[in-house]
């Protein structure tokens, strides 16, 4: 009985000794946050000058400098809820599937508290944003405390704390600096914007602190309930799921080759700039008299001659699956999605140059053929690129044909011939959306097929993005289960 008494007390002794000083800083940060909101609460007039007078003086610094608040903005959204949310739910699914649902459970209830906390304070205080001479920064709501602050201190610090298994000793500690600096940077950006006070975003790190304390504090007492030693904070939440956190093992050779395939590569996107500039220059300018022409010509007319305002709209909006956002939506969620199913970068390296290509091969023909628009109304009015080839056709045909090469072999369930319909649909849809509208020729339609073929043919040849199947390579939702069926076999072998 000593003896189990002695095993017990072991690991309580040093669950204690590792989160005293984790205790005592997460007290101190809702004793910190406490004093605060009532300071301001109380409008007391030391805090209410500094803020004032700190928010006005980085309005005064600022606001002159467009550049600077460019990267302000693109820094401050980093910390925005769509961005948040974004990197919160892909990492669950991934968790999910990965069979980590503790860890799952520890990202939604930390972040859903966050969302919840939030606006429930802003409610309490009701504090005006600031007035700062010159408007930089766009805002809604009330000002205390800092949702982008807030956000990111919770969403990045439960994320570090998930994944910080799954690096190398070396490169924690430089994890943990990174994580801090980019919370610090999107605070900043929030004063120096002008859209929160100083105490804004002190109040906001300090009750992301301790409630990212909370939460983790309850993490560790639950593995001390299983009998689990409870590691230190550079170790992470979980040192044990450090294999199925990891996005995918290290990979000697990404590329067989990859000076090679890189040379291939620049070869080839010359050369299909080539075929895209010759086709395209021939279709805008030397094509009179020919089926291209009518084509050209009757197409976007016979479009013009039947819009309906229920037309306009449903055009509209299918346009729009075809915009930077939306496609670079698809891929944000793809991407991931195939690391945590086939725990392999071969993959996202073949999509993520699938739409860089894209992009740089579309530019650079645009700006080289310099075709007008169709000679009828305009819907979507100005652009400012040409019209051939069309960009929106050729992202979409990228993006989800790039998706049906990755998924068709890698299953045989019924479902991947919907990624087939997906790669055929979408971008009709998007093409014919932006023939109605009157931004397309048919042409620039053909010179998307072109782009989307030729890049696409070339990537697959140099990448070969499902050479991961000859290796063997099996889904992470299906491993489990195929290894508990070859037990059973085996067993059911034995018994025969």
């Amino acid at each position: 009985m000593g003896a189990v008494t002695q095993a017990l007390r072991r690991p309580l002794g040093h669950f204690t000794e590792r989160t005293l000083a984790g205790l005592a800083i997460v007290l101190g940060a809702g004793v910190g946050f406490g004093v605060l909101l009532v300071l301001v609460r109380t409008r007391w007039s030391p805090l209410y000058d500094v803020d004032h007078g700190v928010a006005q003086w980085l309005n005064d610094l600022v606001a002159p400098h467009g550049p600077l608040v460019t990267v302000l903005n693109a820094l401050t959204d980093l910390g925005g809820r769509a961005v948040i949310i974004w990197l919160v739910s892909v990492a669950v699914v991934g968790l999910l599937i990965r069979k980590q649902g503790r860890l799952a459970v520890f990202l939604i209830v930390t972040g859903v508290g966050a969302l919840v906390l939030d606006p429930a304070l802003k409610t309490l205080v009701d504090r005006l944003r600031p007035e700062v001479e010159v408007p930089i920064g766009t805002y809604a709501g009330d000002s205390f405390p800092s949702g982008h602050a807030l956000g990111s201190m919770v969403a990045y610090g439960a994320l570090l704390l998930v994944f910080l298994p799954a690096m190398s000793r070396r490169w924690r500690k430089p994890a943990i600096a990174l994580v801090a600096l980019v919370v610090f940077l999107i605070g900043l950006t929030r004063i120096a914007l002008g859209v929160h006070f100083v105490s804004d975003v002190l109040g906001a790190w300090l009750l992301g602190a301790a409630w990212l304390g909370v939460t983790a504090y309850a993490f560790r007492l639950w593995r001390i309930e299983r009998g689990r030693p409870v590691p230190a904070l550079t170790d992470g939440l979980e040192p044990e799921a450090a294999h199925d956190v990891a996005p995918a093992p290290d990979e000697a050779h990404l590329l067989p080759h990859p000076r090679a395939a890189v040379f291939e590569l620049i070869v080839g996107w010359v050369l299909i700039l080539g075929a895209l500039y010759g086709f395209g220059m021939f279709v805008s300018y030397h094509a009179g008299g020919t089926f291209f022409a009518t084509l050209d010509t009757d197409v976007p007319r016979w479009f013009a001659e039947h819009r309906t305002p229920g037309r306009d709209d449903f055009s509209y909006w299918w346009s729009k699956v075809g915009d930077t956002h939306a496609i670079l939506l698809i891929s944000l969620v793809f991407c991931p999605l195939v690391l945590a199913v086939w725990r392999r970068w071969r993959p996202v390296l073949f999509v993520a140059l699938t739409m860089f290509g894209e992009l740089t091969l579309f530019l650079a023909s645009a700006a080289a053929v310099d075709r007008p628009r169709p000679p009828v109304g305009n819907l979507d009015g100005p652009m400012p690129t040409s019209s051939f080839p069309s960009g929106h056709i050729a992202a979409t045909l990228c993006v989800w044909v790039a998706i049906a090469v990755i998924v068709f072999p890698r299953t045989d369930r019924w479902w991947r011939w919907v990624f087939v319909a997906l790669a055929v649909v979408m971008p009709a849809g998007v093409a014919i959306s932006r023939m109605y509208r009157g931004m397309h020729h048919p042409t620039d339609f053909m010179g998307a097929i072109i782009l989307t073929t030729l890049w696409i043919g070339l990537l697959y040849w140099v990448v070969r993005p499902n050479e991961d199947l000859r290796e063997g390579n099996r889904p992470s939702i299906e491993s489990e289960d195929v290894d508990t069926l070859d037990d059973e076999l085996a067993k059911a072998g034995r018994v025969d």
